[in-house]
């Protein structure tokens, strides 16, 4: 795994606790050196702080995500909710507000290895159609009508989780624990995604086509009438 962490006494605690946890750490201290190790070596997980000396975390992080899909893990000391909903939608996948214990960050990180191979281990997925809709899974795209849609990840991620249950009310829990691999979260998160999803579908809340919201129950996705 890849550490990038600049403050060098957290990182050399960092490096020493999973090294003895039989990990294989590799560690740098400023983005541009992340970036590099990201696209010379393949990691397993990423931990990535914020407050990086050349380049704030935040923008480190989509430029990792132009590159890879390794899961990344951010530590920050930075506590405001809504930083850490952006962060979780741009691309995160899990975070950890500083100080935090070693088992606590074990934790986290056997959580997102598990979810990272349960994904690698799935079959190629099949081109998904609902109505005027088709997601292509294996090459993370969507199109509308034959029009490519310009989705975030998470909006592509949310889409298709919907689109393999054409018709069936999902729950706000289970799209919390499916699209954002978490056991608890705001509902704003969804609402706010689902709002740019209908927007790029050229629908409203009060006028679905395809996502329909049933209020207290969940959200389905089905083809237009």
């Amino acid at each position: 795994m890849l550490v990038v962490e600049d403050d060098q006494f957290v990182r050399s605690a960092l490096i020493r606790h999973l090294t003895e946890a039989s990990h294989t750490v590799r560690s740098v201290g400023t983005a541009l050196e992340a970036l590099r190790e990201v696209a010379h070596h393949r990691f397993d997980v990423v931990i990535l702080d914020l407050g990086l000396p050349d380049l704030d975390g935040s923008e480190a992080l989509k430029m990792l995500r132009g590159i890879t899909d390794v899961p990344v893990i951010i530590a920050t000391a930075r506590d405001d909710e809504a930083e850490i909903v952006r962060l979780l939608n741009d691309g995160a996948d899990d975070y950890l507000t500083k100080p935090f214990s070693v088992e606590h960050l074990s934790a986290r990180m056997a959580a997102v290895l598990r979810r990272s191979q349960a994904t690698a281990a799935e079959p190629p997925p099949r081109v998904l159609r609902v109505g005027g809709l088709a997601i292509d899974p294996l090459r993370r795209q969507a199109e509308l009508d034959g029009a490519v849609l310009d989705l975030t990840r998470r909006e592509f991620d949310l889409l298709t989780f919907l689109a393999g249950r054409p018709g069936v009310v999902v729950a706000r829990r289970e799209l919390l624990a499916e699209v954002w691999q978490q056991s608890y979260g705001d509902d704003q998160t969804i609402d706010v995604h689902l709002s740019w999803l209908r927007r790029k579908l050229g629908e409203t809340a009060a006028r679905p086509r395809y996502i329909h919201t049933l209020r207290g129950v969940g959200v389905k996705l089905e083809p237009p009438l």
